[in-house]
């Protein structure tokens, strides 16, 4: 007997991922419900639903969201558990920039990678999973 995957199964799966990475991000950025709320008109309560996963995000909150973070918006779309954001950063560069030369370009993706070694490394040495924060730009939640 064969069983069919379920599609509902999945996109609650997409769903909790990018609950997370919004979550995650703002976290990172220490950035408070409030503050992200005053800057995209999102009321505090819907950033809270849609982090919590309780409450879908649409694609102009998404887009608002990112934004504000400073963040493509295919880094929170992206399926892969181990996304990189600098890495979506790249392939959303503006076409003016995407005709670096091959090995330019490698250098641009050989420092991202640089970049993301060293919040690990720091986020070891400090004792934390998750990425160092950088100066405070709101109150916390």
């Amino acid at each position: 007997m064969t069983t069919t995957p379920d599609p509902e199964a999945g996109r609650l799966g997409d769903s909790i991922l990018l609950s997370d990475r919004l979550k995650k991000t703002r976290e990172y950025l220490n950035f408070s419900q409030q503050w992200v709320s005053e800057r995209t008109g999102i009321p505090r309560s819907a950033i809270s639903e849609i982090e919590r996963g309780a409450r879908r995000v649409d694609s102009l909150e998404l887009k608002k969201l990112a934004r504000l973070y400073r963040y493509p918006v295919s880094y929170f779309l992206d399926e892969d558990l181990d996304a990189i954001p600098a890495e979506h950063a790249v392939a959303g560069l503006p076409r003016r920039l995407t005709n670096l030369k091959p090995e330019d370009l490698n250098q641009v993706m050989k420092f991202a990678q640089f970049l993301e070694t060293s919040y690990e490394a720091d986020a070891e040495v400090d004792g934390h999973d998750d990425h160092p924060v950088p100066a405070r730009r709101g109150a916390s939640s």
